[in-house]
Protein backbone atom coordinates (compact mmCIF):
# COMPACT_ATOMS: atom_id res chain seq x y z
CA UNK A 1 0.00 0.00 0.00
CA UNK A 2 2.88 2.49 0.86
CA UNK A 3 4.25 1.64 -3.16
CA UNK A 4 0.85 1.89 -4.27
CA UNK A 5 0.41 5.53 -2.56
CA UNK A 6 3.60 6.61 -3.72
CA UNK A 7 2.95 5.75 -7.30
CA UNK A 8 -0.59 7.73 -6.62
CA UNK A 9 0.92 10.71 -5.21
CA UNK A 10 3.49 11.15 -8.16
CA UNK A 11 0.68 10.67 -10.98
CA UNK A 12 -1.61 13.21 -9.51
CA UNK A 13 0.76 15.60 -8.78
CA UNK A 14 2.32 15.18 -13.07
CA UNK A 15 -1.38 15.69 -13.43
CA UNK A 16 -2.35 19.15 -12.13
CA UNK A 17 1.01 20.48 -12.60
CA UNK A 18 0.56 19.96 -16.00
CA UNK A 19 -2.59 21.39 -18.64
CA UNK A 20 -3.62 17.82 -18.84
CA UNK A 21 -6.28 17.72 -16.23
CA UNK A 22 -7.28 21.32 -16.57
CA UNK A 23 -7.81 21.14 -20.46
CA UNK A 24 -10.12 17.75 -19.90
CA UNK A 25 -12.23 18.85 -17.24
CA UNK A 26 -12.95 22.31 -19.32
CA UNK A 27 -13.47 20.85 -22.41
CA UNK A 28 -15.24 17.46 -20.72
CA UNK A 29 -17.56 20.47 -18.76
CA UNK A 30 -18.23 22.07 -22.09
CA UNK A 31 -18.77 19.55 -23.94
CA UNK A 32 -21.45 18.04 -21.46
CA UNK A 33 -23.38 20.90 -21.17
CA UNK A 34 -23.20 21.16 -24.85
CA UNK A 35 -25.25 17.84 -25.10
CA UNK A 36 -27.12 18.23 -22.44
CA UNK A 37 -28.78 21.66 -23.04
CA UNK A 38 -28.46 22.00 -26.94
CA UNK A 39 -29.03 18.12 -28.15
CA UNK A 40 -30.85 16.57 -25.09
CA UNK A 41 -32.86 19.93 -24.71
CA UNK A 42 -32.78 19.50 -20.46
CA UNK A 43 -35.09 22.22 -20.35
CA UNK A 44 -37.07 21.97 -22.79
CA UNK A 45 -38.19 18.69 -21.77
CA UNK A 46 -39.79 20.34 -18.88
CA UNK A 47 -38.82 17.15 -16.79
CA UNK A 48 -37.26 17.61 -12.94
CA UNK A 49 -34.61 14.81 -13.56
CA UNK A 50 -31.18 14.61 -15.24
CA UNK A 51 -31.86 12.21 -17.97
CA UNK A 52 -30.61 13.92 -20.88
CA UNK A 53 -27.53 14.22 -18.89
CA UNK A 54 -26.28 10.92 -18.25
CA UNK A 55 -27.63 9.72 -21.53
CA UNK A 56 -24.33 11.54 -23.32
CA UNK A 57 -21.78 9.78 -20.25
CA UNK A 58 -20.74 6.88 -22.16
CA UNK A 59 -20.33 8.56 -25.61
CA UNK A 60 -18.18 11.84 -23.70
CA UNK A 61 -16.38 9.53 -21.93
CA UNK A 62 -15.45 7.00 -24.65
CA UNK A 63 -13.38 9.96 -26.16
CA UNK A 64 -12.65 11.72 -23.49
CA UNK A 65 -10.88 9.42 -21.10
CA UNK A 66 -8.73 7.71 -23.32
CA UNK A 67 -6.85 11.25 -24.08
CA UNK A 68 -6.70 10.75 -19.84
CA UNK A 69 -5.49 7.85 -19.80
CA UNK A 70 -2.88 7.50 -23.05
CA UNK A 71 -0.21 9.15 -21.06
CA UNK A 72 0.21 7.10 -18.10
CA UNK A 73 2.76 4.24 -19.52
CA UNK A 74 2.97 5.80 -23.36
CA UNK A 75 5.12 9.42 -21.78
CA UNK A 76 6.76 7.31 -18.77
CA UNK A 77 8.15 5.28 -22.33
CA UNK A 78 8.94 8.14 -24.07
CA UNK A 79 10.61 10.18 -21.65
CA UNK A 80 12.76 7.50 -20.20
CA UNK A 81 11.45 7.62 -17.18
CA UNK A 82 9.82 4.12 -17.54
CA UNK A 83 13.00 2.73 -16.76
CA UNK A 84 13.63 4.65 -13.42
CA UNK A 85 10.04 3.24 -12.08
CA UNK A 86 10.95 -0.11 -13.62
CA UNK A 87 13.61 -0.42 -11.13
CA UNK A 88 11.41 0.40 -7.59
CA UNK A 89 11.17 -1.27 -5.22
CA UNK A 90 7.14 -1.95 -5.99
CA UNK A 91 4.91 -4.81 -7.01
CA UNK A 92 3.78 -4.24 -10.32
CA UNK A 93 0.16 -4.39 -9.53
CA UNK A 94 0.87 -0.96 -6.64
CA UNK A 95 2.23 0.97 -10.06
CA UNK A 96 -0.63 -0.17 -12.22
CA UNK A 97 -3.37 0.61 -9.42
CA UNK A 98 -1.55 3.52 -8.31
CA UNK A 99 -1.62 5.19 -11.69
CA UNK A 100 -5.10 4.29 -12.29
CA UNK A 101 -6.17 5.71 -9.70
CA UNK A 102 -4.76 8.77 -10.22
CA UNK A 103 -6.42 9.25 -13.72
CA UNK A 104 -10.00 7.88 -12.01
CA UNK A 105 -9.64 10.98 -9.54
CA UNK A 106 -8.97 13.60 -12.10
CA UNK A 107 -12.74 11.74 -13.93
CA UNK A 108 -14.09 11.99 -10.21
CA UNK A 109 -13.52 16.26 -9.93
CA UNK A 110 -15.17 16.46 -13.13
CA UNK A 111 -18.01 14.78 -12.39
CA UNK A 112 -17.98 16.39 -8.66
CA UNK A 113 -17.82 19.33 -10.70
CA UNK A 114 -21.10 18.80 -12.09
CA UNK A 115 -22.70 18.63 -9.10
CA UNK A 116 -24.38 22.58 -9.75
CA UNK A 117 -26.46 21.03 -12.30
CA UNK A 118 -27.94 18.86 -9.56
CA UNK A 119 -28.24 21.66 -7.42
CA UNK A 120 -30.33 23.61 -9.97
CA UNK A 121 -32.67 20.70 -10.44
CA UNK A 122 -33.50 20.92 -6.80
CA UNK A 123 -34.15 24.42 -7.02
CA UNK A 124 -36.67 24.37 -10.24
CA UNK A 125 -38.48 21.62 -8.44
CA UNK A 126 -38.43 18.19 -6.49
CA UNK A 127 -36.17 15.39 -8.54
CA UNK A 128 -35.70 11.78 -7.08
CA UNK A 129 -32.26 12.17 -5.88
CA UNK A 130 -31.91 8.97 -4.76
CA UNK A 131 -32.01 8.22 -8.69
CA UNK A 132 -29.19 10.91 -9.63
CA UNK A 133 -26.88 9.45 -6.54
CA UNK A 134 -27.21 6.31 -8.37
CA UNK A 135 -26.46 7.10 -11.60
CA UNK A 136 -23.63 9.61 -10.52
CA UNK A 137 -21.69 6.19 -8.82
CA UNK A 138 -22.65 4.28 -12.17
CA UNK A 139 -21.04 7.13 -14.18
CA UNK A 140 -18.23 7.15 -11.71
CA UNK A 141 -17.57 2.75 -12.33
CA UNK A 142 -18.48 3.54 -15.76
CA UNK A 143 -15.47 6.38 -16.42
CA UNK A 144 -12.92 3.84 -14.61
CA UNK A 145 -13.88 0.99 -16.68
CA UNK A 146 -12.83 3.47 -19.77
CA UNK A 147 -9.25 4.76 -17.73
CA UNK A 148 -8.91 0.42 -17.44
CA UNK A 149 -9.16 0.11 -20.76
CA UNK A 150 -7.10 3.28 -21.83
CA UNK A 151 -4.25 2.23 -19.43
CA UNK A 152 -4.21 -0.98 -21.26
CA UNK A 153 -3.36 0.44 -24.55
CA UNK A 154 -1.23 2.99 -23.20
CA UNK A 155 0.90 0.26 -21.87
CA UNK A 156 1.39 -1.32 -25.18
CA UNK A 157 3.02 1.40 -27.13
CA UNK A 158 5.40 4.07 -26.33
CA UNK A 159 2.94 6.81 -29.11
CA UNK A 160 0.79 8.36 -27.13
CA UNK A 161 -1.42 8.89 -30.13
CA UNK A 162 -1.80 5.38 -30.94
CA UNK A 163 -2.51 4.65 -27.42
CA UNK A 164 -5.58 7.05 -27.77
CA UNK A 165 -6.70 5.88 -31.28
CA UNK A 166 -6.50 2.09 -29.56
CA UNK A 167 -8.61 2.66 -26.41
CA UNK A 168 -11.01 5.03 -28.36
CA UNK A 169 -11.43 2.05 -30.76
CA UNK A 170 -11.97 -0.72 -27.70
CA UNK A 171 -14.18 1.33 -26.20
CA UNK A 172 -16.27 2.27 -28.89
CA UNK A 173 -16.57 -1.60 -29.25
CA UNK A 174 -17.77 -2.22 -25.55
CA UNK A 175 -20.01 0.94 -26.18
CA UNK A 176 -21.78 0.48 -29.36
CA UNK A 177 -22.47 -3.52 -28.89
CA UNK A 178 -25.50 -2.13 -26.91
CA UNK A 179 -26.75 0.04 -30.16
CA UNK A 180 -29.96 -1.47 -30.97
CA UNK A 181 -29.21 -1.58 -35.10
CA UNK A 182 -25.62 -4.03 -33.84
CA UNK A 183 -28.31 -5.85 -31.37
CA UNK A 184 -30.85 -6.60 -34.55
CA UNK A 185 -27.78 -7.39 -36.94
CA UNK A 186 -26.88 -10.32 -34.13
CA UNK A 187 -30.42 -11.50 -34.40
CA UNK A 188 -30.93 -11.84 -37.67
CA UNK A 189 -27.35 -13.38 -38.09
CA UNK A 190 -27.08 -15.51 -34.95
CA UNK A 191 -30.17 -15.66 -33.19
CA UNK A 192 -31.81 -13.97 -30.33
CA UNK A 193 -29.87 -15.60 -27.51
CA UNK A 194 -26.63 -14.41 -29.18
CA UNK A 195 -28.09 -10.79 -29.65
CA UNK A 196 -28.73 -10.64 -26.06
CA UNK A 197 -25.39 -12.09 -24.77
CA UNK A 198 -23.80 -9.68 -26.61
CA UNK A 199 -25.67 -6.41 -25.72
CA UNK A 200 -25.05 -7.52 -22.16
CA UNK A 201 -21.76 -7.28 -22.72
CA UNK A 202 -21.99 -3.47 -23.93
CA UNK A 203 -21.50 -0.31 -21.72
CA UNK A 204 -24.38 0.86 -22.69
CA UNK A 205 -26.57 -1.62 -21.72
CA UNK A 206 -25.24 -2.15 -18.18
CA UNK A 207 -25.23 2.08 -17.35
CA UNK A 208 -29.18 2.16 -18.50
CA UNK A 209 -30.85 0.37 -15.45
CA UNK A 210 -28.30 3.40 -13.45
CA UNK A 211 -30.02 6.25 -15.48
CA UNK A 212 -33.23 5.09 -14.21
CA UNK A 213 -32.36 4.79 -10.56
CA UNK A 214 -31.41 1.62 -10.63
CA UNK A 215 -29.01 0.03 -8.53
CA UNK A 216 -28.25 -3.64 -10.17
CA UNK A 217 -25.43 -5.97 -8.42
CA UNK A 218 -24.77 -7.35 -11.75
CA UNK A 219 -24.13 -3.77 -13.58
CA UNK A 220 -21.99 -2.92 -10.61
CA UNK A 221 -20.27 -6.79 -11.05
CA UNK A 222 -19.84 -6.24 -14.41
CA UNK A 223 -17.88 -2.65 -14.52
CA UNK A 224 -15.85 -3.74 -11.51
CA UNK A 225 -15.00 -7.22 -13.32
CA UNK A 226 -14.05 -4.89 -17.11
CA UNK A 227 -11.56 -2.55 -14.69
CA UNK A 228 -10.20 -5.56 -13.07
CA UNK A 229 -9.50 -7.34 -16.53
CA UNK A 230 -7.77 -4.26 -18.49
CA UNK A 231 -5.90 -3.79 -15.42
CA UNK A 232 -4.66 -7.19 -15.23
CA UNK A 233 -3.91 -6.67 -19.29
CA UNK A 234 -1.59 -3.73 -17.88
CA UNK A 235 0.52 -5.73 -15.52
CA UNK A 236 0.92 -8.04 -17.93
CA UNK A 237 2.63 -5.77 -20.16
CA UNK A 238 4.05 -3.88 -17.33
CA UNK A 239 5.85 -7.31 -16.20
CA UNK A 240 6.79 -7.90 -19.76
CA UNK A 241 8.74 -4.78 -20.31
CA UNK A 242 10.17 -5.40 -17.04
CA UNK A 243 11.67 -8.77 -18.00
CA UNK A 244 12.95 -7.23 -21.20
Amino acid sequence: MTSLLAVYRRELLSYVTTPTAYVFVAVFLFAIGLFTFQVGGLFESRRVDLTPFFAFHPWIFMVFLPAVAMRLWSEEARSGAIEVLMTLPAPTWALVAGKFLAAWTIAAAALVLTAPLWVTMNILGDPDNAAIFTAYLSSLLMAGAYIAIGSAMSALTAAQVVAFVLAVLVAFLFTAMGLPMVSDFFRGAMGGGFAEAIARLSILHQFDAAQRGVVEIRSVFYFLTLIATFLGFTALAVDARRGA
